[in-house]
């Protein structure tokens, strides 16, 4: 830790050296900074864990009031997905909608100059995003999302910001892969368009303004090889780089991967590729030198790029101060009790077969649909809820996302399908009880990779669905594809292959999230769609707290209608395994 304090302080003392020293006739150097997947991370302190952080805005507050001090100019930037992830965002999303949203309140106080509206940010709903679109003091960004009525961007395209005889230009772009993921009701009267076209059609307009210097803000990934993406691309920020002209520096985002790397484009321009990763853990930030002839014209003559981390910082104590009262009563609401617990649950069981953690979420699922199934997955990798008292604060522990809940149309083959897709995602096939259970993310000598002394799961644990109104074994001695044997209905019901049944699936996965429906179950994606029967019109969250509020008090228990097996393979797995992911077998 010290190492990386004295780094992260001589990487400080370096750039305002270089400022400072450039602070002469014909040289200007401004700094455009970064932020990006935010995740409701304000202040620096987890509301959903109750203890402090060592990362959050409020770092992020003092690190650019410093640079103030020494650039001729600092624009701040961000690029979506903030109001999704801490309590401090959805309070004000759906609790509190009356007062001044936290977000565009925090957002004003430190003087953002623009932000790109992100996937997370389009999942809070229509009330939500145009209301903050109100609020800020600065647009919001994407140029690829389309007002289906007009033909005209929904939010803004680019702004031109100029401080200090600097004008830069900035085009926003959202990933347009949105609808695979959420309803269409959060965004009723929105196409989103491919990122490279889209780009291209504005540059022009860009150039006309003549700015000094072209920015990229992209909630987009970040791949260098996907240079010629498919419309449809989650992640096609690389091919916008590659196959436009004209951008000095883009900022991508939603991939929370931290990057500070030269692109060289098909036209051999340099592009500086920026990327904050997510939560105020890393501050992405771009100081560009400028040398001004005497007509005034500027020319760029060195642009580079620095990631800060957070936890090297100290944060801003006005900012803290500042937003005292917000933080007060976000905390009382996490505190509040609503029920009690018999027993502690843990997600940590749901990977090796039926546990309460999931089971609970299956539970209110069949509840409140009266489907026939239930799909669900451990949202929180590691979490526990103790035994006694639960608060609402527990409950974003149990539900991380704000999905609504769907209940679709599918038939017992596609069921199947879907299970035996999701198991192939989660559980190696094994030859003995000496191998490996889980996937893991491999080093070159064969064994798990290991950071910081843990192991990794190859894929996304949010992507490991079980099911629940059905009976089933997962044999883990047949080969992937032939893993799943679905017994019956745990009603005693027949299961029928190619009868329809109703299921309860969340809405990220009802829009093909994952690809269990449609890779998996083999339902094309414009058709999921004809296969929804009705949606929660509030979050499933919402209901998760009004079912433990009502209940007062909650004994969850597996359901035990699925098991891994040969069973004695699974046990001598799940010791060896648990101490692998977790660093202990309890």
């Amino acid at each position: 830790m010290k190492h990386r304090r004295t780094k992260t302080l001589l990487i400080l003392l370096f750039v305002i050296f270089i400022i400072s020293s450039c602070k002469k006739a014909g040289i200007q150097t401004i700094s455009i900074i970064g932020t990006t997947d935010i995740h409701g991370v304000i202040l620096p302190y987890d509301f959903i864990d109750q203890k402090p952080l060592d990362v959050s805005l409020a770092h992020v507050s003092g690190y650019v009031k410093k640079l103030r001090k020494t650039r001729d100019a600092v624009f701040l930037l961000d690029n979506g997905d903030n109001i999704q992830g801490q309590p401090s965002v959805y309070y004000y999303n759906y609790i509190d909608t009356i007062s001044p949203h936290f977000m565009s309140e925090v957002f004003n106080r430190m003087g953002y100059d623009a932000t790109t509206a992100g996937n997370h940010d389009i999942e809070a709903g229509h009330s939500v995003y145009d209301r903050l679109v109100e609020e800020y003091d600065f647009p919001v960004l994407a140029a690829n999302a389309v007002d289906k009525k007009t033909g005209k961007p929904y939010f803004k395209p680019f702004v031109i910001v100029e401080k200090s005889g600097i004008k830069i230009a900035v085009l926003g772009l959202i990933t347009p892969a949105v609808p695979t993921w959420l309803p269409e009701e959060l965004y009723s009267g929105i196409e989103f368009r491919d990122m490279q076209e889209t780009a291209e059609l504005w540059m022009p307009a860009i150039s006309e303004e003549d700015p000094d210097l072209v920015v990229g803000l992209f909630h987009s990934g970040w791949n260098r090889e996907n240079t010629g993406a498919r419309p449809s691309d989650e992640n096609g920020s690389a091919a916008v780089a590659y196959n436009v002209k004209g951008f000095d520096l883009i900022f991508t985002g939603h991939d929370h991967r931290e990057i500070n790397e030269t692109f060289i484009n098909r036209y051999g321009d340099t592009i500086l590729i920026l990327n904050g990763g997510s939560r105020a853990e890393t501050i992405a930030c771009a100081n560009v030198t400028f040398k001004i002839k005497g007509n005034s014209e500027k020319q760029i003559e060195r642009i580079s790029g620095v990631l800060a981390d957070t936890r090297e910082l100290e944060p801003d104590r006005e900012f803290i101060k500042t937003f005292g009262k917000q933080e007060k009563i976000i905390k009382e609401y996490v505190s509040r009790v609503i029920g009690t617990s018999e027993t502690e649950i843990s997600s940590a069981e749901s990977f090796f077969g039926s546990s309460a953690f999931v089971d609970m979420i299956h539970s209110i699922q069949l509840d409140l649909t009266g489907a026939d199934i239930s799909f669900a997955a451990p949202l929180s990798f590691n979490e526990k809820i103790a035994r006694g008292p639960v608060t609402v604060g527990d409950m974003f522990k149990l539900y991380r996302f704000e999905n609504m809940l769907y209940t679709i149309r599918m038939t017992g083959d596609e069921v199947l399908r879907y299970l035996e897709y999701s198991y192939s995602e989660w559980l190696n096939p094994m030859k003995g009880p000496g191998d490996y259970l889980l996937k893991y993310r491999m080093g070159k000598d064969g064994r798990p990779a290991l950071t910081n002394g843990r192991a990794w799961l190859r894929n996304q644990s949010y992507n490991f669905d079980s099911a629940a109104g059905i009976d089933y074994l997962v044999d883990v001695s047949r080969p992937e594809g032939k893993m799943v044997l679905i017994k019956s209905f745990s009603d005693g019901r027949p299961f029928i292959r190619d009868e329809y049944y109703d299921v309860a699936v969340n809405s990220y996965r009802g829009n093909g999230g994952g690809g269990h429906l449609t890779r998996g179950a083999g339902i094309k994606g414009n058709e999921l769609r004809k296969r929804l029967i009705r949606s929660t019109d509030r979050d499933l969250r919402y209901y998760i707290l009004k079912s433990v509020g009502e209940q007062k008090t909650i004994d969850p228990e597996p359901l035990n209608n699925w098991k891994i097996v040969p069973e004695m393979w699974v046990e001598r797995a799940r010791e060896r395994e648990k101490l692998l992911l977790f660093g202990s077998t309890k």
